[in-house]
């Protein structure tokens, strides 16, 4: 399993168009995909209900975990989305 911890540096966190391209990306991976913030139980990636529910600001550190193949490329590519303005 591999996991990343990123710190949120979207001036708007992951709300709204952020996560709903977080919750896509994730989808498109075939293996699990979870994100957490703080001591929160995790939650899907690939579900925007959970992603949004989060309340990941930015500055929030956020910790996502995926298993299977392709799991840090695709930890890189959550990394970037929820660094992008």
């Amino acid at each position: 399993m591999a996991e990343r911890r990123v710190k949120i540096e979207s001036k708007v966190g992951l709300h709204a168009r952020p996560a709903s391209l977080f919750v896509k990306a994730a989808s498109a991976f075939d293996g699990d995909v979870h994100v957490a913030k703080g001591d929160a139980a995790p939650v899907s990636a690939k579900s925007i209900l959970g992603v949004m529910s989060l309340g990941a600001k930015h500055g929030d550190e956020i910790v996502v975990t995926a298993e299977g193949e392709g799991a840090e490329a695709l930890l890189d590519t959550l990394a970037e989305i929820a660094n992008a303005d």
